[in-house]
């Protein structure tokens, strides 16, 4: 790592030395120093725009310009007449300060040069055109390449640190706002304009007393001649794959259109070479901008997910099938009402192979090493559709209704080999569907009062079914020789006189949540605001489960177990539990600035209701519990600021964890609920400091978070062979987690560079066979990264990330060190060729064992030109034709290694015309 920094550094500097700095400073008439006044460079001789800046709250500049050169230098500053002066740079550094005046004309000034980035208040405006250089093909490509903007390993758009909430495109959203949709499908040569909007927030009404500080959005702003007009791109393409019986395909049309009026997006694909343009574990986590009003009340309620959540990702596939037709609409009939909406419809089937070794670091455990591979099958079936309405007759009134359904039809099919237990076939299949509601209303009553109310009504229907299909020789039982499942078996009740055994499960969850709130905002004075809370959640879910046996010509068995809980307690097969929650809650926040710093104290007075009935027996718990918070910030500078946050929450699980019978989790994860359950409380403490400075073009965030859990929800395991039985319980010991995280990056002329560094220190207690231990873990990584952005040569970026990994079970140690560079280079050849490729080598070094694997990607395009419609492209995916990816990871009481069988090498040829 030490080698990479010095490489890197060394590049920085060499091109620093090849250029003079310009500086100055930047006043009015009166002598006032000008915070963000725009200065440009522009070359006499080339008469392109070299260098920018922005003044910083002093009024100072900073250029990077060519030596030997002459350049007229710009100043504009909104409300003033521009300034020009020559500059003629030799190999010194150059000063030039200005002073613009007043202009008080009504006449347009005239713009010839744009300025790359911009700043209006809370606003940051990227000239789009000013990061190209022709290899970008989506929005995602130019993304990456803004100061202060990056694309995080989800695909999520990130600035500053914290992910966009929000993109929309000429102000109107692009299904919901979804980020990653939008940087992987909008074509990057119809962007004009990125603006970047801080201290986001979608209700005017509340901007000025709501805390937005960490809120983020972006709009796209499209080239003049996109609006009324179909574009996007369709793009069709072909190869040949390494078995001769498969042939490669692909169809991804992307169709848009935008007006002052309405707008439609259309988004299909049809492809069988895994590169999906929505994968199916997006569309899982596509929430439809649905977000509960009692998010900042202190209490998280689980409704939990008992679909087929563990669905492989699409690159961690031998085999991707995916299918996807998605609609988005909008439609404004007048000044006051805007409708929209989508319908997405997603298809994928998959086949997986991973081969795994599990090693139990604990003597004490007397759990056997267990080598695995495991072969499977997934189809995802997945529709969803949402319709809005936003209803705003005046400045004062805002109606904002959405409702969202979803239908999901899953199946896995999985052959597990394990050198302990054998041959396991097992099937798992869901059907669960759900509809989601949002009532919103805003009304100013004056300058000095506002309400608001929120409501979110959810409901759940979860149908997931199970099943395990194992060998047995019943000519063993109660031998030495005995299988390994035997024991448990006979735990369970199963039938052992016949020759395999074969297990079912069927559970049902509903669930129906209410969740509102109506809040009271009286602004005091122009530097302080109050706020009032009423709020109520009522939550109800049903869970029924029951295991049985399925036995020869179809016929089942009704198991009795004879597995004993905590308390000697015959646990059953069946559960049927019924589970009610409600909250009512009132809470008051002060907001108040004084200079540079704000000040939001708030608490919040909860009655809480807990009631579960299961087979006729109910348990209840009703308390009352005081949570605060608090905030503080402090505002250096537009553009620079620290802000502390403090907050309690009550943390309450799901039905599932509550029902007290057995669960199959699978064939070999067993667990129980507890039906005294209570709730844990979190103790959560953060800091966040953030700069974006177009001064020096450096860019820092930072953040550090806390957490202590109290009474926490914890799981109890015990184990049989391989075999694990769970239960739940509130733990009387704190577990607690420490982490940091920052970025920095500076703008060296046309190179970029960049550090992040994070730091993950947890300490969990883990209960195992009726022992106690601490496990601890430290964290560190670091990823470096240089990168060039010319307009008109080739592109380079190098990334090196480095982590260690240091965790303590109690009964042992164990170090993971994974170091991984990477290069990416991309070039626009000839106004015609595109040439664009990746390589990326991983390390992985577990306790002094290494080892390793490469990727390469690669494509190569022909257009005729920049505006030609039509473009021919080569595209090669694992060039090297790796089998799999290595994996190493340390759990609770053991270490695993992995190998994750991915797509062989494809090669296909592509056309792509575009609208």
């Amino acid at each position: 790592m030490k080698n990479v920094l010095i490489f890197m550094l060394l590049m920085v500097a060499s091109t620093s030395f090849a250029q003079v700095r310009l500086e100055g400073v930047v006043k009015d008439s009166l002598g006032n120093a000008l915070e963000l006044a725009n200065v440009i460079a522009i070359n006499k001789a080339t008469q392109k725009l070299d260098s920018y800046g922005i003044t910083s709250s002093d009024g100072r500049y900073r250029l990077s310009l060519e030596r030997n050169s002459s350049y007229t230098i710009q100043v504009s500053y909104v409300g003033m007449k521009t300034a020009k002066a020559d500059v003629q740079t030799i190999d010194k550094p150059v000063s030039q300060d200005f002073v613009l005046m007043n202009d008080n004309t009504l006449e347009a000034v005239e713009l010839v040069y744009e300025m790359p980035v911009t700043v209006k208040g809370d606003t940051i405006i990227y000239n789009a055109d000013s990061f190209k250089n022709g290899s970008e093909r989506k929005l995602e490509d130019v993304l990456e390449k803004l100061p202060g903007v990056e694309i995080n390993d989800s695909g999520q758009i990130e600035v500053e640190g914290n992910v966009v909430q929000k993109v929309t495109v000429n102000g109107k959203d692009f299904f919901d706002g979804d980020s990653k949709l939008a940087a992987e499908n909008i074509p990057s040569n119809a962007v004009d304009k990125i603006e970047v909007l801080r201290n986001f927030s979608e209700v005017s009404q509340l901007r000025s007393v709501e805390n937005n500080q960490n809120n983020y959005a972006i709009n796209i702003k499209l080239k003049e001649g996109k609006e009324n007009f179909w574009f996007g791109d369709v793009t069709v393409g072909a190869g040949v794959a390494p078995s001769p019986n498969d042939e490669l395909y692909l169809v991804q049309p992307k169709l848009f259109y935008y007006s002052p009026k309405y707008s439609v997006n259309l988004i299909g694909d049809l492809n069988n070479i895994g590169e999906p343009a929505l994968t199916n574990r997006d569309l899982r986590s596509f929430g439809g901008g649905f977000r509960s009003p009692s998010r900042d009340s202190g209490t998280s309620l689980s409704l939990g997910n008992n679909g087929l959540s563990g669905l492989t990702s699409l690159s961690n596939a031998q085999e991707v099938k995916s299918k996807l037709a998605a609609t988005n609409f909008s439609y404004s009939p007048n000044k006051a009402l805007d409708l929209s909406g989508f319908l997405i419809y997603n298809t994928t089937r998959l086949n997986t192979r991973q081969e795994s070794f599990r090693t139990y670091t604990d003597p004490n455990l007397d759990i056997p090493d267990e080598e695995t591979v495991n072969t499977g099958k997934e189809a995802s079936d997945q529709g969803l559709v949402k319709l809005s309405a936003s209803y705003k007759p005046n400045v004062n009134n805002q109606l904002d209704y959405d409702v969202m359904a979803r239908l999901t039809k899953d199946s896995e099919g999985q052959t597990e080999l394990s050198s302990v237990i054998g041959t396991t076939d097992q099937l798992e299949e869901v059907t669960p569907f759900s509809i989601n509601q949002n009532l919103k209303y805003y009304y100013t009553l004056n300058e000095n009062n506002i309400f608001a109310f929120e409501a979110l009504h959810v409901i759940k229907d979860e149908d997931p079914f199970y099943d395990a299909f194992l060998n047995n020789d019943p000519t063993n039982n109660g031998t030495d020789d005995e299988d390994a499942y035997d024991e448990t078996a006979a735990e369970l009740g199963l039938d052992r006189s016949l020759d395999f055994y074969n297990l079912g499960q069927n559970q049902r969850v509903k669930s129906n949540q209410i969740d509102a709130k109506l809040d009271y905002y009286n602004i005091l004075n122009p530097k302080s605001n109050i706020s009032f809370t009423l709020g109520t959640i009522f939550s109800r879910q049903d869970f029924n489960s029951n295991i049985f046996q399925f036995l020869e010509n179809d016929n089942t068995l009704d198991i009795t177990p004879n597995i004993l809980d905590l308390d000697n307690n015959v646990l059953g097969a069946i559960n049927d539990t019924q589970y009610n929650f409600s909250d009512a809650y009132l809470g008051m926040r002060y907001n108040v600035r004084s200079g540079k710093f704000t000040f939001r104290p708030g608490v919040s007075v909860h009655a809480y209701g807990n009631e579960n009935t299961q087979f006729g027996e109910k348990y209840e718990d009703n308390f009352f519990r005081i949570l605060p918070e608090f905030e503080a910030r402090v505002q250096f500078k537009n553009s620079e600021s620290l802000q502390f946050n403090y907050r309690m929450n009550n943390q309450f699980t799901d039905v599932t964890r509550i029902a007290k019978n057995l669960v199959l989790n699978s064939f070999d994860n067993l667990s129980y609920g507890n039906e005294a359950l209570q709730n844990g409380l979190t103790h959560n403490l953060s800091l966040r400091y953030r700069s974006f400075n177009l001064f020096n073009y450096t860019n820092v965030f930072a953040t550090v978070n806390y957490s202590k859990n109290i009474d926490q929800i914890r799981s109890r395991a015990y184990f049989n062979n391989v075999i694990r039985t769970s239960t739940f319980f509130n733990s009387q010991f704190a577990d607690e987690s420490l982490s940091a995280s920052g970025r920095w990056q500076r703008t060296f002329g046309k190179i970029r560079t960049g550090l992040s560094a994070s730091y993950n220190y947890s300490l969990q207690n883990q209960f195992v066979q009726d022992m106690q231990s601490v496990n601890e873990s430290f964290t560190q990584a670091y990823r470096p990264e240089i990168r060039t952005n010319f307009n008109k040569a080739p592109n380079l970026r190098l990334r090196y990330s480095y982590s260690v990994t240091n965790t303590d079970q109690g009964s042992g140690t164990s170090k993971i060190v994974r170091k991984s560079p990477s290069a990416r280079f991309d070039a626009y050849i000839w106004n015609s060729v595109t040439f664009v490729t990746d390589y990326a080598y991983t390390n992985q070094d577990v306790d002094g064992r290494s080892q390793s694997f490469q990727t390469w990607d690669a494509r190569l395009a022909y257009r005729k030109d920049r505006d030609a419609k039509w473009e021919f492209e080569i595209k090669a995916s694992n060039l090297l034709n790796i089998d799999a990816r290595i994996n190493n990871n340390v759990g609770a009481f053991s270490v695993s290694n992995s190998a994750t069988f991915i797509l062989p090498r494809f090669v296909t040829f592509r056309a792509i015309y575009s609208l």
